[in-house]
């Protein structure tokens, strides 16, 4: 393994956004897509590094924006990547350039600028003066891609694991931008290459800094809060009702499930192949959670029931939803991250879906944060635990009514939903799939919280 090898496979192992942590690998590429134009000494380049797994021999690419410095950078040590030969600017100190503020500046400039280089294009969407001036600072709460804050102004998000072809992340907002969405983060601009064969690779997405926002899971969670300290009322009753909020963020997941209609199209799937898609993952889910064997029939005949309803309408849809991607500002409720569901391949991602499977991942999110809130509070004995559980059950109850009924456009948005037979029977379907997907979660990350969704299994059938 040369010194450039090792380097990148130490850096690799150890950063938080790897998502290949606990497998062995080699560095078995490095393939320099192009520089960022505007300095040229410590240029900024932007290399994929290509890895090949030793357990099955899959291979993955991360992307690392790299400042190639002829003398070390005491400022950068935290971002110290490796010293090595380099293939274009001989021996160099490699720092991860994303913690390099006037590395970002130079992005930042190039998105401005519609800058085009002979392996990089910065793609700038009209209408938004961006503010140059503004001094970059990475963002340490990020997981699977590192974020960039330019003031309070604009956002860089840089995809860390590369997949060949359009990031729906881009294209999504790209057209929700245009169409002027209201519940969605502004699209400045992006950056992207183009492979040997002409493939497009997304590399990374400006979007509009949400200066308000604040996080939906723990405005939930502040809800459910006040919903316990307060024993003797009910969800309607405590200062911190959701309801409202939660028929808010249904109204806007309708209105974006119908811009992107009008922006992609709609097609058509035969039930009984999604039915039989839900029935393979439960198969494979009972091999991991055996706990599910008792609810399978259960499982089954809500797939089962949506297998009978022929074709039904696919779109473009979130994907991934839950109160974790929505956003709260005094301007409404945003909907964030439209990458899909990072366990799957960017060709399933791609793929339109039922807008149900939206509907239902923010159902069972309303599930969660009652009853997650309780599993971590303290026993206080079974009489408060009992107390808690039954408050639990009435919040989410609540708050699953009145984001499904305003979902649904019925004005009575506290009173519940009004949804055709099929409508029901596909949440059913939908909620089901997710409870399963939560079980083989849980089970393998969080067991302690695996009763959280083998309780809702057994109220499968009912959203």
């Amino acid at each position: 393994m040369s010194t450039r090898a090792e380097s990148l496979h130490a850096y690799l192992s150890g950063a938080r956004w790897f998502g290949g942590k606990g497998r062995a690998f080699t560095v078995s590429d490095v393939h320099r897509l192009g520089v960022v134009p505007g300095r040229t000494e410590s240029p900024v380049v932007i290399d994929i590094v290509e890895l090949t797994y030793d357990d099955d021999g899959s291979t993955e690419l991360y992307q690392l924006p790299l400042v190639l410095a002829s003398d070390p950078d005491t400022h950068l040590d935290q971002a110290f990547v490796g010293w090595w030969e380099d293939p274009d600017h001989g021996w160099v100190h490699a720092y991860d350039a994303v913690h390099d503020r006037e590395s970002m500046s130079l992005v930042l400039r190039a998105i401005a600028a519609t800058t085009a280089t002979d392996g990089l294009t910065f793609v700038r969407v009209p209408g938004h003066e961006l503010d140059l001036e503004a001094t970059p600072a990475l963002f340490s709460g990020e997981q699977s891609n590192s974020s960039v804050l330019f003031g309070e102004d604009s956002v860089l998000k840089v995809f860390r694991k590369i997949t060949r072809g359009e990031n729906p992340d881009i294209t999504t907002h790209r057209v929700l931008t245009e169409a002027g969405c209201p519940h969605i983060a502004e699209l400045y601009g992006w950056i992207e290459a183009t492979t040997e064969d002409g493939a497009p690779i997304h590399l990374a997405m400006l979007q509009q800094f949400l200066r308000t926002a604040s996080d939906g899971w723990e405005i939930a969670l502040a809800s459910v809060r006040d919903l316990f300290s307060e024993a003797d009322l009910h969800a309607d009753e405590v200062g911190g009702d959701f309801a409202s909020e939660a028929a808010r963020l249904g109204t806007a997941l309708a209105e974006v499930h119908e811009q992107l209609r009008d922006a992609f199209g709609v097609g058509t799937i035969d039930a009984a192949v999604v039915a039989d898609q839900m029935n393979r993952r439960l198969d494979q889910a009972l091999d991991v959670v055996p706990e599910l064997a008792e609810h399978a029939d259960r499982l089954r005949g809500a797939y089962a029931a949506l297998a009978e309803l022929g074709d039904f309408p696919v779109q473009r849809i979130h994907a991934d939803l839950h109160l974790g991607q929505t956003l709260r500002t005094i301007k409404g409720w945003k909907l964030v991250d439209f990458e899909g569901e990072p366990a799957k391949p960017l060709s399933e991602r791609l793929l339109p879906d039922s807008p149900w499977r939206d509907v239902a991942g923010m159902l069972r999110s309303f599930d969660y944060a009652p009853h997650a809130l309780a599993r971590s509070m303290p026993d206080d004995g079974p009489g408060v635990v009992a107390q808690r559980e039954h408050r639990a059950e009435e919040w989410a109850a609540r708050n699953k009514a009145a984001f499904l009924a305003a979902y649904a456009g019925d004005p009575e948005v506290l009173a519940g939903p009004a949804l055709s037979h099929e409508e029901g029977v596909q949440v059913a379907a939908y909620v089901a799939d997710k409870t399963v997907y939560e079980c083989v979660y849980e089970a393998r990350n969080r067991p302690s919280w695996l009763p959280i969704p083998l309780a809702a299994v057994a109220r499968v059938g009912t959203p």
